[in-house]
């Protein structure tokens, strides 16, 4: 099963690339690595999310946000290989989570990203992380999600 039926089978499709909100672009490939720029949880256009994690944000609902931040990412990672099926790897994802002062769940927060790349690559899927509490996020998001990974 490919990774785009695996998102299928998840009920999930892969949405139009999130457009730069600045002056970026949404990959970059060097070699047999692409690294994506930040997603944020953006649906349709609209941001899914807002506030902060500890504050205004369930853990559960921090969840789903890095959930769509990730498959965010793989749209862009798409757009840049044309084919999911030519990820060989996830090698990385950083997860950053606008946090009150006193919340420490960034690592639960970020398994939302991380658990949805597991479903759709499977051992492809296993990758280091980085989960990071920050002040802010553009939009108000809580969370923003960049992904590095390898390819054919």
């Amino acid at each position: 099963m490919t990774p785009e039926q695996k998102i299928a089978d998840l009920g999930l499709e892969l949405p139009e690339v999130v457009a730069p909100l600045a002056a970026y672009v949404p990959t970059v490939r060097t070699g047999n690595l692409v690294y994506t720029s930040g997603q944020v949880p953006v649906v349709k256009g609209e941001v899914r999310f807002t506030g902060k994690l500890g504050a205004d944000v369930t853990v559960e609902d921090g969840q789903e946000a890095a959930r769509i931040c990730a498959l965010n990412a793989l749209a862009a990672l798409k757009a840049e290989v044309g084919d999911l099926a030519e990820v060989k790897r996830i090698v990385k994802a950083v997860v950053f989570v606008a946090s009150a002062p006193d919340f420490t769940g960034q690592p639960q927060v970020a398994n939302g990203a991380s658990e949805l790349l597991g479903e759709v690559f499977g051992e492809a899927g296993k990758h280091a992380r980085s989960a990071v509490g920050v002040a802010a996020l553009p939009l108000n998001v809580p969370v923003e999600v960049e992904l590095i990974a390898e390819v054919s």
